[in-house]
């Protein structure tokens, strides 16, 4: 009794609940499936804000992640360095975006930000067929994979510059009834 073990002061966790779609509950949970990542490495007192990073092999091999053909890139669009490695923040911050909770215009944002592999703010074919190639598993041939990504680009880039820019992306993705239900992660 009384031996309750205190992880983030009550700022904190109200600085989290404001910047994610989760409530303290659920910060918790998310707290200790990272902590289970690496118990030796994340500590169990997170009060005076230690400098902790986990490393993208631990990242890409959660279960909500590891059969994803985008973990690597996910994990690198929410790893504040780039390089997939995750500081708790980064990882509340990924489980936040994909959440149920979390609005259309935030996910397209990120789901943008993972298929720009080149990350010139723009999906190119090449692009396109880095994504194409990772959802199909490399099954199509460099033919089928061409024909699949210039009728992407005919389709969906409204200001026919050869490549889909943010705006043009979102567009696309209002058509796309299932985004939402596929664009998330349950915790």
């Amino acid at each position: 009794m009384g031996n309750k073990q205190t992880i983030f002061t009550p700022e904190q966790l109200d600085a989290y609940q404001d910047c994610t779609f989760f409530t303290r509950k659920e910060i918790l949970r998310l707290f200790y499936k990272y902590r289970d990542l690496a118990p030796q490495l994340v500590p169990l007192d997170y009060t005076d804000k230690p400098n902790v990073t986990l490393p993208y092999e631990l990242i890409g091999s959660m279960p909500e992640l590891k059969d994803n053909p985008f973990r690597q890139r996910i994990a690198e669009v929410f790893s504040e360095s780039g390089d997939g490695n995750m500081t708790l923040d980064d990882f509340l911050d990924m489980f936040s975006v994909l959440s149920e909770m979390a609005p259309r215009d935030l996910k397209a944002y990120y789901a943008f930000k993972i298929y720009d592999f080149n990350n010139d703010d723009y999906i190119c074919k090449s692009d396109l067929e880095k994504t194409v190639n990772k959802l199909t598993r490399n099954e199509l041939t460099p033919e089928e994979v061409s024909l699949a990504c210039e009728k992407v680009i005919y389709e969906a880039d409204l200001d026919n510059d050869g490549k889909l820019s943010l705006e043009d992306f979102q567009h696309m993705i209002i058509r796309a009834p299932d985004f939402l239900s596929t664009f998330h992660i349950r915790i």
